[in-house]
């Protein structure tokens, strides 16, 4: 008895099932034909507002959405038809297979419901509003603008203020001329990690302390000691320093301070008999040189 009696809740179930499912499909039928419908309307309403010289931003939103109308309304349709054959196969299923098919309808039956009110919803959105005003052509607007334009004096554009001119009686001053060095001024130059003791760079120094640029480079040219070509280098530097910064010619230029301080040591090691080592000591130094104009 109690078998009989849950076979015919079965069936009931199913048939309710399958009858929802078809009231589901009638519905999403009749949402997507709406929402076919505002999609037309708004794809309309955005063409003549393109066409009309409307803002582009508009016209292109209004199409944007027609767009979603028409999609969620296809969405609607392949839903109800689901919907639709969901319905038939839970009603033409028999007893003992009504329970799946009546399952299936009711999942169809939601998809179906759900599709109808996306579709609603985009066909709300896609809606045109009927109270916005006419645009306006651009061509329409943009004469009126050109008449008082043309019509605006010339004499009303702001006056753009001249340069000031240049006094007869000042010199001008051309490009790439030295200009007059100021009084004390020192151009530096620096080699740091020189790999010579301080010592042997002092030897080589104290030749060209207080000479000009030309008779430097002769002392140090004809120096033999390997420092020499370090200052040598350095001695250019601060020629370049000179010219290129502050605008001097170096054969005008003296070297008013040169120096050599120490730097780090590196320390090595080197075998030696019974198994001792003795340190070798490599020693760097940073060099120093500064220059200034011959008056100074």
């Amino acid at each position: 008895m109690s078998d009989q009696s849950g076979r015919k809740d079965q069936i009931e179930r199913a048939d309710e099932e399958a009858a929802r499912a078809a009231a589901a499909a009638e519905e999403a039928v009749d949402a997507a034909a709406e929402a076919e419908g505002v999609a037309d309307a708004a794809s309309e309403s955005g063409d003549e507002r393109s066409e009309a010289g409307g803002a582009p931003a508009e016209g292109a939103a209004e199409v944007e959405a027609a767009v979603v109308a028409e999609s969620a309304a296809d969405e609607a349709t392949a839903a109800a038809e689901k919907a639709a054959q969901a319905a038939e196969a839970a009603a033409e299923a028999p007893a003992d297979k009504r329970s799946r098919k009546a399952r299936e309808a009711e999942i169809a039956a939601d998809q179906a419901e759900d599709a109808a009110e996306e579709a609603v919803a985009a066909a709300e959105t896609a809606a045109p509003a009927e109270d916005e005003p006419r645009a306006v052509p651009a061509a329409e607007t943009a004469a009126p603008a050109e008449d008082e334009e043309a019509a605006a004096p010339a004499a009303a554009a702001p006056a753009t203020p001249a340069r000031p001119a240049t006094p007869a009686g000042a010199p001008a001053r051309r490009p790439g001329r030295p200009r007059k060095p100021a009084p004390g001024v020192r151009v530096r130059a620096q080699a740091k990690f020189v790999r010579t003791s301080a010592r042997k760079a002092r030897l080589v120094c104290d030749h060209i302390r207080g000479k000009d640029v030309a008779e430097a480079r002769a002392i140090l040219a004809f120096t033999p000691r390997s420092a020499a070509k370090a200052w040598s280098k350095l001695l250019e530097s601060a020629v370049a320093n000179a010219e290129h910064n502050h605008e001097l010619v170096g054969e005008e230029l003296r070297i008013a301070a040169v120096f050599a301080d120490e730097g780090p040591t590196l320390k090595r090691y080197r075998p030696r008999a019974m198994g001792r080592a003795t340190r070798i000591r490599k020693r760097t130094s940073h060099l120093t040189i500064e220059l200034t104009p011959k008056e100074s």
